[in-house]
C-alpha cells in the first residue's frame, strides 16, 4: 500500500486530504489493509508483555488505526455531500468489516483485561482531567460495548452489531436514493403565490429536462419543499406536495419499514446483552440525562408548559384561516405553514420571503465570519491552495487573534443530487496534541442545502436559513477552537446531550440588531436592512414558538418511544402514532411517517437522542441569558464562554464545565421567557 495516498500523511499544504487524486477506487482499496494494520497495533497492545499502563494501554489504543482515521475520515464526509453508487456500495462493504474490527477491539478479552487493570489502579496515578476522562471513557467503551460476555453471549452481539452496521447504513442510504427520484410536473398557472425565485428555479430544472417555458418541474430538496408549502396558494398541490414529503420510504423499493423494525429490535437485544432493559437505558448511560425517567421529566415538563398555548396558537390560525378564506377550515399539516406564514405576515406584516434580499449568502458569510471574529478573536480567510471536493465548496483558513493557525472550515452551501437533505457539521480530521507538544489542528466542514444562485441572481437565504447557517457554525467553532490532548475528546465529541449547546447558542445572535446591521444589505440596492423589519423579524421570533416546541418533542417521544420497546414492534404506523398521541397536532393521515426518514435516529447517531436539541435549547437560552446580562459582545462572557465550552471538548465532564461558566445548573425559566410562554 506505499502507493496509496491514505498511508502517509497528506503532502498537502496544511496537511488536507488530496481530493484531486482521492477516488473510490483509492478508498476501496485502502480499507481492508488499514483494518488489517489497525487489528495488528491492537494485538501489540494487548500483549505486551510489560505490565499495563496509561502509556503502553490506553493512549496507545487511542492512537491506533491512523491509516483508518484518514481513510473513513475523508470517505463518510463524501459519502453524505457528493456521494455516487460507488461510495454507496463501498459503505455497504465496509459497514460489517468496520462492525467486527469494533467487537474486536471490544472484546479482545487480554485487551479488556489490561483496561481493567489500569482502571482498577486510577486512584494512585495521578492523571489530570484529560488522562483521567480518557481512561473512564476507554473503560465505559469497553464495559458499556460486552467486554464482560462469555462464550455464546459473545458471537451473538458481535453478529447483531454488524447486521446493525449494514441496516444504518442501507436505512441512510435510502432516504437519500429515494429523495432524488420524485420529480414533481407542474405548470406556471399551478404556481400562484409561489415565491418567484422558486418558480424560476424550477422553470430552470424544467428546461434542463426538456421542458417547454410554461414547465415547472418541482423536487422535494428541502428548500423547495418548504418554501412551496409556505407560499403555494392551491391546498390541492400542497397536500399533494406533504403526502409525497410525508410518504416516502414507506414503500417500494427504497422502503425503511421493515428496516426500523429490525433496527431497534436489534438494539433492543443488544441492551440486554449488556445489562439494560432497554436500549435507551444502556444509551443513556454516557449522557448529562443518565437514564430515561431524566429524559421524560424534561419532555413532559415542556409538553405541559406549551401546551396550552400550542392549542391557543391553533385555535387563532383556525380562526385567521376561516376568515381569510370566507369559509370553515380544518387546519391539516399541509395548511399549517401557508396559513401561518399569512398570519405572521398580517400581524407582524412580516414574510420571511421579504427579507430573503437582504441576505445574499456571501454577505451572511461575512457578517457571520466577522460575529466569531467579535467574540473570539477568529479571522477566517479564503484559501484557493486548499484542495476543494467539488467546484461548490470553498476551503477557509481560520487563524487566532495572535495570527497562530487554527484549523480550515469547508463550506458547501448547495443541493446536488448525491448530497444527502438538511443540514450537518463533520470533520475530515480531528485535534489532537502530540507527546512532544505539537498541536495537530482540525479540518471542519459545515454543509448546508440552500438555493443555488439562479438566472443572474445570487444565493439569497431566508432568516430560517441564516439561522441555520449560524447553528452549523456554532458546530464549526466547537470542532475549530478546542484544545484537546486526544481526538477521541476534542471538538464536537462530548456528551451528546451536551453536543447541542454551542450550535443553538449561536442561533440566538440573529434577534440581535447590530450583528444584523453589521451585514444584512438588499443584494441590489445596497440598503441595509430596515429597522422596522428587524423590529418585525424580532417580534416575530416568538410566533408560533409553542408550535415548534411541540414538533420537536414530537420527535422526542418518537425517539424514545422506539428505543424503550421491551419486544419488538409489528405495526410501525400504529406504533408511531400511539407514541406521538400526546403531541401531535393534526388529525392522522394515512400513509404519512416520519420514522422512516428519522435520519438522525435510524443512520445519524441520535438513537435515543435526539431529546438533547431541547436538553441543549435549555442550556443555550440560558448561557445566552449571561450574555444578555453582561452585554452581548462582552469580551470577558465571550472569552470565558469559549475556554470553558468551545475549547474543552469532552475533556471534562460536561455538567462541571457548564457550572463552570455560569455558576450554577441550568434553569429552564430562560427558555420559557424567550418563547414567551412565561
Amino acid at each position: 500500500m506505499a502507493s496509496n495516498v491514505f498511508f502517509h500523511n497528506f503532502d498537502t499544504f496544511l496537511n488536507t486530504p488530496p481530493f484531486s487524486i482521492i477516488t473510490p477506487a483509492t478508498i476501496r482499496e485502502a480499507i481492508d489493509p488499514a483494518i488489517a494494520e489497525a487489528i495488528d497495533e491492537i494485538e501489540t497492545i494487548a500483549h505486551n508483555q510489560e505490565p499495563p499502563t496509561m502509556e503502553n494501554t490506553i493512549i496507545a489504543l487511542e492512537k491506533s488505526g491512523a491509516a483508518l482515521e484518514r481513510v473513513l475520515g475523508v470517505a463518510y464526509p463524501l459519502m453524505d455531500a457528493d456521494g455516487n453508487d460507488e461510495l454507496d456500495a463501498i459503505a455497504m462493504e465496509t459497514a460489517p468489516k468496520l462492525s467486527d474490527y469494533s467487537t474486536r477491539i471490544t472484546l479482545n478479552e487480554e485487551l479488556w483485561k489490561r483496561v481493567k487493570a489500569v482502571y482498577d489502579s486510577r486512584d494512585t496515578l495521578a492523571l489530570d482531567a484529560h488522562d483521567a476522562m480518557l481512561l473512564q471513557k476507554t473503560y465505559d467503551s469497553f464495559a458499556l460495548s460486552g467486554a464482560e460476555l462469555k462464550g455464546e453471549e459473545r458471537e451473538r452481539l458481535k453478529k447483531l452489531k454488524a447486521e446493525l452496521s449494514e441496516l444504518t447504513t442501507k436505512f441512510g442510504q435510502n432516504v437519500t436514493n429515494e429523495l432524488k427520484t420524485y420529480r414533481i410536473k407542474l405548470k406556471r398557472s399551478d404556481m400562484e403565490g409561489v415565491t418567484p425565485h422558486i418558480i424560476e428555479e424550477a422553470a430552470q430544472l424544467a428546461r434542463e429536462e426538456g421542458g417547454t417555458d410554461d414547465d415547472c418541474t418541482l423536487t422535494l430538496a428541502q428548500p423547495t419543499y418548504f418554501a412551496f408549502m409556505k407560499s403555494a396558494s392551491r391546498r390541492d398541490l400542497r397536500e399533494k406536495m406533504w403526502k409525497l414529503y410525508s410518504g416516502r420510504n414507506t414503500s417500494g423499493e427504497f422502503s425503511n419499514i421493515e428496516i426500523i423494525k429490525r433496527i431497534t429490535a436489534l438494539r433492543l437485544e443488544i441492551a440486554r446483552l449488556l445489562g439494560a432493559a432497554t436500549f435507551a437505558e444502556h444509551k443513556l448511560r454516557r449522557t448529562m440525562a443518565g437514564t430515561p425517567a431524566a429524559v421524560y421529566d424534561l419532555l413532559d415538563r415542556l409538553k405541559n408548559a406549551y401546551r396550552e398555548p400550542q392549542q391557543k396558537e391553533m385555535e387563532r390560525l383556525t380562526e385567521f384561516a376561516t376568515a381569510y378564506e370566507g369559509h370553515p377550515v380544518d387546519i391539516m399539516p399541509w395548511d399549517y405553514s401557508y396559513y401561518s406564514n399569512k398570519l405572521r405576515e398580517k400581524e407582524y406584516s412580516y414574510d420571511e420571503e421579504e427579507l430573503r434580499p437582504y441576505f445574499e449568502l456571501d454577505k451572511v458569510i461575512d457578517g457571520v465570519w466577522r460575529l466569531a471574529n467579535r467574540l473570539y478573536g477568529i479571522t477566517l480567510t479564503e484559501n484557493k491552495n486548499i484542495e476543494v471536493y467539488h467546484p461548490d465548496v470553498k476551503a477557509w483558513e481560520v487563524t487566532d487573534a495572535d495570527g497562530s493557525y487554527l484549523g480550515v472550515l469547508y463550506t458547501d452551501f448547495f443541493p446536488r443530487p448525491n448530497k444527502r437533505p438538511g443540514a450537518w457539521m463533520t470533520n475530515f480530521k480531528e485535534q489532537w496534541t502530540e507527546p512532544d507538544g505539537t498541536d495537530s489542528r482540525p479540518h471542519v466542514s459545515i454543509v448546508m442545502n440552500f438555493t443555488k444562485p439562479v438566472a443572474g441572481k445570487p444565493s439569497l437565504l431566508t432568516p430560517g436559513e441564516v439561522s441555520t447557517f449560524l447553528h452549523e457554525f456554532g458546530h464549526a467553532l466547537h470542532g475549530l477552537l478546542t484544545r484537546g490532548r486526544y481526538a477521541s475528546l476534542s471538538g464536537t465529541n462530548v456528551y451528546r446531550d451536551f453536543v447541542e449547546l454551542p450550535s443553538q447558542f449561536n442561533e440566538n445572535f440573529l434577534r440581535n440588531r447590530e450583528f444584523l446591521n453589521s451585514f444584512a444589505r438588499h443584494y441590489m440596492t445596497g440598503e441595509t436592512l430596515p429597522d422596522h423589519l428587524i423590529d418585525k423579524m424580532i417580534a416575530a421570533s416568538q410566533f408560533g414558538a409553542a408550535y415548534a416546541c411541540m414538533r420537536q418533542l414530537l420527535f422526542g417521544y418518537l425517539d424514545m418511544a422506539w428505543h424503550t420497546v421491551t419486544h419488538p414492534v409489528t405495526d410501525a404506523e400504529i406504533f408511531e402514532r400511539e407514541a406521538v398521541k400526546e403531541v401531535t397536532m393534526f388529525a392522522n393521515v394515512d400513509g404519512a411517517m416520519v420514522s422512516p426518514q428519522f435520519n438522525h435516529i435510524f443512520a445519524g447517531g441520535y438513537a435515543a437522542g435526539y431529546y438533547s436539541y431541547k436538553w441543549a435549547e435549555v442550556l443555550d437560552a440560558d448561557a445566552f441569558s449571561v450574555f444578555e446580562n453582561n452585554g452581548i459582545f462582552d469580551p470577558a462572557t465571550a472569552s470565558r464562554f469559549r475556554k470553558t465550552i468551545l475549547e474543552q471538548g469532552g475533556s471534562v465532564n460536561p455538567a462541571i464545565l457548564y457550572r463552570e461558566f455560569r455558576g450554577q445548573d441550568a434553569d429552564v425559566e430562560a427558555l420559557l421567557h424567550r418563547d414567551g410562554i412565561k
